[in-house]
């Protein structure tokens, strides 16, 4: 590292201290790419060509992103990834590759192949590749915060006025700007924002100005209302396990008292001022009845989910081909499947919406890759989540200070595993799930302990 000379005491040899890290934009900007790919996806998604996946703007941006980091590689001969972060990172390709190869229609797989390898390989090796130290890391979680308040926001204001998209005949549920056609993207930039909120209020970073945590604990609590408006059941479920484990983490003192503020919130926002208390209860208990009186959607996800373990069955090994689960869906579901779902308002018409996925990640990836598939991918996760919780447990007793990045790892990669059992990829927010891999996988699995964490 550089050092400057002090001025010594009379008496006294000269020495040497660190000259603080150069900072401004011109040490970040390949940060730039990284921030756009986080902001844009509540713009309008984008075009399609040759009938094959929408392009949208966030996209192109971790396109950008990907290519400023292999040309950093090539020109600036920058590190790359250990070995560990290569295969844990790397190892999902390996049923990519496989499931494309073997299936019935390699060509129509392809473009899976790509999607696949941009969302789970390439954006998060780019992120770890990108992220020089916590300040950088902060910044991109930072982003995750702006997004979701921008879209809390819009989706208060479309409860408020009804303008929202159709849920029990009203149009008041929350979905911002993405629109009933992707009834989930709000919600999940939601939670991740709330998460993030929440883990900078309970470490707030050493040098950081004394309004963050307030600021952070305000973000967190406010971002609540619009969770709940979203009326999404997987999410809730998502959000909840993932804060109980960031608050177990941070120890039992201030889990309690975390606890005891986030239970007072949700008495005083739903309880005191009513804010969707008849719809959220419904919706709430919903969740335990499943078994019992399903609606449609549940029925209809139960069908999907049996549709996928019996593809599973017929090709256990490789499974149906990537992109493969719409065109063998009718021939494993069961004749109670609907045809579609039903999506109006927040400014579109009614239109009915295909099922073409099983709304769980993991049974798709079984259905489309198999057992060589899942395994590649749940390892590759299960690796990133272990190890990073194993890191923050021992910069926890070191009292490292980039503590505040490892508790955002952790829980957004918590979310992430959780959620996958009530979701799948598609949609704008779909390269998001990038990003978060990659911040996961920068604090497990590149040493930021030793990359000038302070």
């Amino acid at each position: 590292m550089a050092a400057t000379l002090t001025a010594p005491a009379p008496g006294t040899p000269a020495r040497t201290v660190p000259r603080p890290p150069s900072g401004g934009w011109r040490s970040r900007w390949p940060l730039l790419p990284l921030l756009a790919t986080v902001l844009l996806p509540a713009l309008p998604y984008g075009f399609a060509g040759g009938g094959g996946p929408a392009v949208g703007p966030a996209d192109i941006a971790s396109g950008i992103a990907v290519l400023v980091c292999v040309g950093r590689l090539l020109y600036l001969r920058q590190r790359p990834l250990s070995g560990a972060a290569a295969l844990v990172l790397g190892l999902p390709a390996v049923g990519f590759a496989v499931a494309t190869v073997t299936a019935a229609d390699p060509g129509a797989a392809l473009p899976g192949l790509v999607r696949y390898l941009q969302v789970f390989v390439l954006v998060p090796a780019a992120v770890c590749l990108l992220l020089k130290d916590a300040h950088g890391f902060r910044i991109v979680a930072g982003a995750l915060v702006v997004l979701a308040l921008v879209q809390g926001v819009v989706g208060v204001h479309q409860y408020v006025t009804g303008t929202g998209a159709s849920y029990m005949g009203e149009e008041v549920r929350a979905v911002g700007t993405f629109g009933p056609s992707d009834i989930m993207g709000m919600a999940t930039v939601v939670a991740y924002g709330l998460l993030a909120a929440a883990a900078f209020a309970l470490r707030t970073p050493r040098t950081a100005p004394a309004w963050l945590r307030p600021a952070a604990a305000v973000a967190a609590v406010g971002l609540v209302v619009p969770l709940a408006l979203s009326f999404s059941r997987g999410v809730w479920i998502a959000t909840a396990a993932a804060l109980l484990v960031a608050l177990c983490l941070t120890g039992r003192r201030q889990a309690l008292t975390s606890l005891a503020v986030l239970g007072a919130t949700g008495v005083v926002l739903v309880g005191g001022f009513g804010i969707g208390s008849e719809m959220i209860a419904e919706r709430a208990a919903s969740v335990t009845q499943v078994t019992r009186a399903p609606d449609r959607s549940v029925s209809d996800r139960y069908a999907m989910w049996s549709a996928a373990g019996s593809m599973w069955r017929e090709r256990p090994a490789a499974g149906v081909g990537l992109k493969g689960f719409p065109a063998h869906r009718d021939a494993h579901a069961s004749v109670g499947l609907s045809s579609g779902s039903d999506t109006a308002g927040a400014g579109q018409e009614f239109r009915r919406q295909a099922l073409l996925s099983p709304h769980n990640m993991y049974l798709l990836i079984l259905s489309e890759q198999g057992l060589i598939g899942l395994t590649a991918v749940v390892g590759s996760w299960a690796a990133i989540l272990l190890s990073a919780v194993r890191r923050l447990v021992r910069a926890r007793s070191r009292g490292h200070a980039a503590l505040d990045c490892g508790l955002v790892a952790v829980a957004l990669m918590t979310w992430q595993s959780v959620n996958f059992l009530y979701a799948d990829i598609g949609g704008p927010t779909t390269v998001l799930s990038g990003v978060i891999l990659g911040l996961a996988a920068w604090w497990a699995l590149t040493e930021p302990e030793k990359a000038g964490t302070a």
